[in-house]
């Protein structure tokens, strides 16, 4: 059977040959005599996996040398939990943007242990834009901000980093980490869950400057609190150690193929391929209507029929096309276009789409 073109949210398609490596890979690694899935986390041959998935991150992301990298595990969403049980240091305070799903759920949470101020909101419209932020918007000694800097159900984006003056500026970027570059050094803390543009299900990767560590609540759990982690290189226990090596893969994937901005330009490409054309179609249209909003990861899109955008999902999934029903809160159909998929994938579904507006008029 042929491989289809996987537009799934999450978990989402990996890149071709770093599959075919790891298939080369997997019953014997290297000079190993085992699989990674076999090795001891604690054993040199690990070692140098996580090391080096570690100095390929900061290399692609340029991240300073005064932040840490972790690997995590129990998903973006556990980072919910201890951003807030890490940072309500001073004055238990927060200030929350929310953009989407994930957002409120952040939000939520950080509110069972202190004041979780809600400063602006795209609610009223589904999320179908981002709000405007201005500096004064922010709470002066809030310990942190916390955006969601790409929202995977809604398909919108930041286009501008918000400016939250000496308050730490907290990202979930589990959805558009490595698609694009990005300054670390206007971030406290820059999470993301690995499973959308990294490696599969089960890493979360935390990049948080070092003067946030240490100061976590009294009540913070051992395996919640940062320091636990840092001071022991992310192994204080059995890491996610299959997880990180195929995001080591995917890193060397990606440095080979030039790099985020070789890679930016790229996802540059297809999102204007597939915008373009729903911006011209008479049967179809994007559901984030101002362009500089638009996600260049995940692109929600609808027709004016419920009965039109099932059609249109079984008969796309029968050409090879798959994983493009939309979330439920949103409904239609969501194409999710990460590094992973090529310029080719996005320009043959633009090719069906056309086909089928053309059959069904």
């Amino acid at each position: 059977m042929n491989r289809v073109y996987n537009f799934s949210a999450g978990p989402s398609a990996l890149p071709l040959p770093v599959l075919e490596k790891a298939q080369a890979e997997l019953v014997c690694y290297g000079n190993s005599g085992m699989s990674v899935m076999e090795m001891s986390h604690r054993s040199s041959d690990y070692q140098k996996i996580i090391d080096d998935c570690e100095a390929l991150l900061r290399e692609l992301l340029s991240i300073p040398d005064n932040y840490k990298v972790l690997f995590l595990q129990g998903g973006a969403s556990s980072q919910f939990a201890m951003i807030p049980l890490n940072l309500y240091t001073e004055k238990k305070k927060a200030d929350y943007i929310l953009t989407g799903l994930w957002s409120k759920k952040a939000q939520k949470e950080a509110a069972r242990y202190g004041d979780a101020k809600i400063i602006a909101s795209s609610d009223d419209k589904v999320f179908n834009y981002i709000p405007k932020i201005d500096k004064s918007m922010f709470t002066p000694d809030a310990d942190y901000v916390h955006i969601t800097y790409n929202n995977t159900i809604y398909g919108t984006k930041y286009a501008e980093v918000p400016d939250t003056g000496d308050v730490p500026l907290v990202a979930d970027m589990s959805s558009c980490i490595l698609s694009e570059p990005v300054d670390v050094s206007k971030f406290g803390i820059i999470y993301a869950g690995a499973q959308k543009n990294m490696a599969p299900a089960g890493l979360t990767v935390v990049i948080i400057r070092e003067d946030l560590i240490g100061k976590a609540m009294d009540i913070c759990p051992t395996m919640f609190n940062y320091e636990t982690h840092s001071e022991n290189g992310s192994m204080f226990n059995t890491p996610p150690t299959y997880t990180i090596y195929i995001c080591k893969l995917v890193c060397e994937w990606l440095k080979e193929n030039g790099g985020i901005d070789a890679m930016h330009k790229t996802n540059l490409k297809k999102a204007e391929i597939i915008y373009s054309f729903l911006d011209s179609s008479e049967m179809f249209s994007a559901t984030v209507a101002d362009p500089k909003d638009r996600s260049l990861m995940n692109v929600p899109f609808v027709t004016d029929s419920e009965d039109l955008n099932a059609k249109f999902i079984k008969e796309a999934k029968e050409a090879g096309f798959v994983n493009l029903k939309g979330h439920r809160t949103v409904g239609g159909m969501r194409a999710s276009i990460y590094n992973a998929m090529p310029v080719e994938g996005v320009q043959a579904l633009v090719d069906f789409m056309k086909k089928f507006e053309a059959e069904n008029k």
